[in-house]
């Protein structure tokens, strides 16, 4: 089972949240980017831009924040964290 646990901040407080499990024999990085497709989705919101700050972030901790210069369209928070939490 894989499970990513994806948060929206804003002033310290989070405003959703929701857990992403995928089953699938996929590679790990698909499953990466289809539960960050269905986060954005959920919440709708635009797919943010993987900065290589992001990449070394979540490969190193396994979780990212995405800040508004991540994301093409404005955002009303402050950022959006996403953590695997189980794998």
């Amino acid at each position: 089972m894989f499970r990513i646990w994806a948060k929206e901040f804003k002033d310290n407080r989070m405003l959703k949240d929701m857990v992403v499990e995928n089953d699938s024999e996929e590679s790990r990085t698909k499953k990466i980017f289809a539960a960050v497709d269905d986060i954005c989705y959920a919440f709708d919101l635009s797919k943010p831009i993987w900065l290589d700050k992001n990449i070394a972030e979540f490969k190193r901790l396994d979780k990212t924040r995405f800040y508004a210069d991540n994301f093409v369209d404005s955002i009303d928070f402050d950022f959006l964290e996403i953590h695997v939490i189980e794998e």
